[in-house]
């Protein structure tokens, strides 16, 4: 049985800066950030909503990273954009903050992608120790 999902986004990439890019957190938001520091790591999980299409969903496996000189892998064991559920993630620092902008590292998103959540990166959560 294949469930539905209600997403809201919390905000949207901005704009790109020279040095950083801009997450802009929707008003109704703004006490969510409450903690949240300049020099901390965070994860942020976007929608890649240019990829939000019946083509892109159905694709399973892909180059990675696009170079077909390697050879096929499925989605999840990879990094790209197409896959069932269009999700971004990013573990980035937060530079600075002003008022509902969040100026963090550039990302490679879009300016308007959507923004669905931020959460602190947590060392002995996010980074277990693995042999990958």
């Amino acid at each position: 049985m294949q469930e539905r999902f209600t997403l809201f986004s919390i905000g949207y990439l901005k704009k790109h800066e020279e040095e950083y890019s801009i997450i802009e957190i929707l008003s109704k938001y703004e006490m969510a950030c409450d903690g949240l520091r300049e020099g901390m790591y965070i994860i942020v999980l976007c929608w890649f909503h240019m990829c939000d299409d019946k083509e892109n969903r159905s694709l399973l496996m892909v180059h990675p990273m696009g170079d077909t000189k390697q050879p096929l892998k499925g989605v999840f064991a990879t990094r790209s954009n197409s896959r069932p559920n269009p999700i971004g993630h990013y573990t980035v620092k937060i530079h600075k903050i002003e008022g509902n902008k969040i100026y963090i590292e550039k990302i490679d998103a879009y300016e308007g992608t959507p923004i669905i959540d931020i959460k602190p990166f947590l060392r002995q959560l996010d980074c277990p120790l693995s042999e990958s």
